[in-house]
């Protein structure tokens, strides 16, 4: 593969040690030959989106955000569920990600959701409603895409220890970068 593909992942968990932080870890590691897995490390300092602070000079984290997303090819969003749904620094990004309305910097971008959750339906609620949004915010959601963890069944293991978990990331990022139109 000669052309290289860049890819932003936005971790819902802000927990330095959390599990979804170390599938997105995984994602980048386990990344075909050309193709780069970059975790957003901002998402803590992005401001609750409010139209009266959508407006020139943005906030430095939403300026960093927004260019992190309109510079990538594809955006792989991994998510726990937090009481039934996203966590809010997801939504918030969906949210900043959308404006300006129509032209927002996640418009017509490929974009994969997984991740890990403690239920026993392995976050798929969250999975859903980040589809949902990320697909109304004009993102090209990869519906084809589904890796939903449930975290109760690591048994302490590293989802790195995990045979199956690491060829479903592997699998769910070049099936990502199929969606951007290249092929690894």
């Amino acid at each position: 593969m000669s052309e290289s593909v860049k890819i932003v992942a936005l971790v819902g968990s802000l927990r330095a040690e959390s599990i979804n932080r170390k599938v997105a870890e995984l994602a980048a590691a386990g990344a075909p030959e050309s193709v780069s897995v970059e975790i957003y490390e901002g998402l803590a300092t992005v401001p609750f989106y409010d139209e009266d602070l959508d407006v020139e000079p943005l906030d430095p984290a939403v300026d960093s955000l927004r260019t992190a997303l309109s510079d990538a090819d594809a955006v792989l969003i991994v998510t726990p569920e937090y009481n039934g749904t996203i966590p809010a620094v997801v939504k918030n990004a969906i949210d900043w990600g959308s404006r300006p309305y129509g032209n927002g910097s996640l418009k017509d971008k490929p974009v994969a959701v997984i991740g890990a959750s403690l239920g026993r339906y392995a976050g798929k609620w969250s999975q859903e409603d980040a589809r949902k949004s990320v697909g109304i915010a004009g993102g090209k959601v990869v519906d084809s895409i589904e890796v939903g963890i449930a975290t109760s069944e690591l048994d302490g293991r590293a989802v790195s220890d995990v045979p199956e978990l690491v060829e479903q990331v592997r699998s769910a990022v070049a099936d990502l970068v199929a969606a951007v139109g290249v092929t690894v």
